[in-house]
């Protein structure tokens, strides 16, 4: 079923993701892929990545296509030509349901208007955890700037914890996978600190391999020991933080500052437009366990850009509701842990303030326009 196509179409359209390339494929152990394209004028003018899970004991599979499709999802035309092949895709697997979170702003009432048109259902009441991939990621625009021009947007705070590592002897620099083991130790002390499932050696070691010189180990060392580390996939114009770990020690040297300041400098270096530091979950609610990552990003000023969410054909009724049902337990049992053994540190009640609740808002409010931000 595989359609063979160039990788031009992904790192050219201006809506295009890394989770939408054949690299991301290749990494992605366990699923089967297809693509599917729309041609106008003999170009490519739209594509879709589908990652196929079969579920053999039951008869069915699961498609999804993560922050696809990747085309001008104003152009109803191409839109539902890629939908159309998609869709008979998934039927071809009897899977009972085709996933896709494209990256199109929640206000863009004309982008989810045709996805709806062409039998899609919109779950714009899932936040946080509930969805696949954050709704809510923080970018930072760097079109056109210098990296002086941007170090002096930083919160003043920021550019002096930046200044700090540098002063106490903290040295950044980027690697590939011959530092993969001093990673996985920083990474091993975050998922026990933070509670959460560390994924195999194997799985960064075939992401590394997989997109070549694109995508790189970001480390912090001091006295010859590893503080911090980050795994960054330079794609479609922009630099992505997709991983992140740090060590137990040291934590006054303010390492993860000058990580990220090491790997936006290499972003402006190479003229992209886009530094993006991924996902912000729950960043309005101050009392949540993850609003101390927002406020950590806040400083380097750049700004909340949320996504529109889930979208999914249901192609098998009785099992979509079964399978939603089941991963939206699961997520929930997931994070219940780490809830709970962060409860003890919840921030007091007048730290919620600091940003709107979300429940407050209208269903087509972002968060970003009611605090004044304008996303990157």
């Amino acid at each position: 079923m595989n359609t063979v196509i160039g990788k031009e179409i992904y790192a050219g359209a201006a809506c295009a993701n890394f989770m939408q390339s054949p690299e991301w494929a290749d990494v992605k152990a366990g699923w089967k892929h297809e693509y599917v394209t729309a041609e106008r004028g003999g170009a490519v003018a739209g594509s879709m990545l589908i990652l196929v899970k079969e579920l053999k004991p039951l008869g069915t599979a699961f498609c999804y296509a993560p922050r696809g499709p990747v085309c001008d999802m104003h152009d109803r035309g191409v839109l539902e030509e890629l939908v159309g092949k998609a869709a008979d895709i998934a039927r071809g697997y009897r899977a009972f349901a085709l996933k896709i979170d494209p990256l199109i702003d929640e206000s863009d009432e004309e982008a989810i208007e045709n996805l709806s048109s062409l039998g899609f259902v919109w779950a714009p009441e899932k936040v946080g955890y509930d969805n696949i991939q954050c709704r809510e990621n923080y970018v930072l625009n760097i079109a056109g700037k210098s990296a002086d021009e941007v170090f002096s947007d930083f919160h003043r705070k920021c550019r002096y914890n930046i200044r700090l590592a540098e002063r106490r002897g903290v040295t950044c620099g980027f690697y590939g996978a011959e530092r993969l083991d001093d990673f996985m130790e920083l990474m091993r002390q975050t998922a026990e600190r933070d509670g959460f499932h560390m994924r195999a050696k194997s799985y960064y070691a075939k992401l590394l391999e997989s997109f070549g010189g694109k995508a790189r180990l970001c480390l912090c060392d001091l006295d010859g020991e590893t503080l911090s580390g980050a795994l960054c996939i330079e794609y479609a114009d922009r630099l992505s933080y997709v991983y992140g770990c740090s060590s137990n020690d040291h934590r006054n040297c303010m390492p993860n500052y000058l990580m990220q300041w090491t790997m936006i400098r290499d972003a402006c270096s190479k003229g992209l437009s886009v530094y993006d530091f991924q996902g912000v979950p729950y960043w309005y609610d101050a009392r949540h366990r993850n609003y101390g990552v927002y406020r950590f990003k806040s400083g380097f000023r750049g700004a909340v850009k949320t996504y529109a969410g889930e979208f999914d054909l249901c192609l098998r009724p009785v099992l979509s509701t079964i399978f939603n049902v089941a991963w939206g337990l699961k997520k929930r049992m997931t994070h219940l842990g780490g809830a709970l053994r962060d409860n003890r540190d919840a921030l007091p009640a007048a730290a919620s303030a600091a940003a709107p609740a979300r429940s407050a808002l209208s269903p087509k409010t972002s968060p970003v326009r009611a605090e004044g931000r304008i996303p990157a």
